[in-house]
């Protein structure tokens, strides 16, 4: 009976290390001594990928480890744990969530024993639409994920505040600015390694996604990052960026506001904004196809808001 259990054991877990496997490795980036960045795939989830579309950041703390991000399923929060152990023994004590979209957060499931932390919205969000977003991934990808499930954050930071926190030996600034890709935004700023991680407020080579966005809002926010002693910016998706590049990001929102608001007031409907506003500098972004359009329309209701 022992042998037999052991057996099953050793079948369940060899199960588990399948299903991981077959997620996609990320690409391990070393920014310092201490911060990783995990950059995943950046194609939308698919049965290939499984789901997996997300940058994470490892921060090596003094007995622990610091997750920021855990991806859009359990397999793929599991799949983070087999490389963060490659990088380090250190457990993980600590997930920081930059916000409520399933791919960033419905990997919590997979480190049970950490500490999540998160914005007070964004927490909110979580326990209000994260079973959508375990439907969103089943269906993109037409596959179950039974064991995945939301877990909100126990500790939270307050809207529109900055709180300097040391977990891990590791100096850390909270920002929570206005609502800019979602209402429940959180970037971490290292002082100590001039290095942001910003969540889906920053993208690089990629078309951002308005759909829970404050358009206005997140343009100012771009332009507070700029007043960051940053050298490496970790972003939601893409490649590592840096000032300019972020600096170009916010350029290239702004003059998308200021199109279809002159667009708005001449007294073109949202149907033709798309013909009157130049996108040349979006076109050569990853999904501009799938998120332009409704990018363009949710920059419009903004503005009709603002006008009327």
């Amino acid at each position: 009976m022992r042998m037999r259990r052991v057996l099953i054991a050793l079948c369940l877990s060899f199960l588990v290390g399948a299903a991981s496997a077959a997620v996609p490795a990320p690409e391990v980036v070393k920014v310092n001594e201490r911060v990783y960045a995990l950059l995943g795939p950046m194609e939308m989830p698919n049965a290939k990928n499984r789901g997996y579309m997300v940058n994470s950041t490892v921060i090596l703390g003094e007995t622990g480890v610091i997750l920021i991000d855990t991806g859009f399923t359990d397999e793929i929060g599991k799949r983070l744990r087999e490389e963060i152990a490659r990088i380090t023994s250190k457990p993980v004590t600590h997930v920081i969530n930059t916000h409520h979209h399933g791919d960033h957060s419905l990997g919590n499931t997979a480190f049970p024993e950490a500490e999540v932390l998160s914005a007070e919205m964004c927490k909110q969000l979580v326990e209000q639409t994260g079973w959508e977003w375990v439907e969103i991934v089943e269906g993109m990808t037409g596959m179950k994920f039974p064991d995945t499930k939301p877990v909100p954050a126990s500790v939270t930071y307050a809207p529109e505040s900055r709180t300097e926190v040391t977990l891990q030996g590791v100096r850390m600034s909270m920002w929570v600015p206005k609502g800019s890709h979602t209402e429940g935004d959180m970037m971490v700023y290292l002082p100590d390694d001039q290095v942001l991680v910003a969540g889906d407020i920053l993208v690089n080579e990629i078309t951002p996604n308005f759909r829970d966005g404050k358009v206005a809002q997140w343009i100012d926010t771009l332009e507070e990052v700029s007043a960051l002693d940053a050298e490496t910016i970790i972003p939601g998706h893409g490649p590592l960026m840096d000032k300019d590049e972020a600096a170009a990001m916010q350029q290239r929102m702004a003059a998308l506001y200021a199109g279809v608001e002159e667009a708005y007031l001449d007294g073109a409907m949202s149907s033709d904004i798309r013909a009157r506003v130049d996108l040349s500098e979006w076109e050569r972004l990853l999904h501009f196809e799938e998120n332009m359009g409704g990018n363009i329309s949710r920059t419009y209701l903004e503005v009709e808001e603002a006008n009327f």
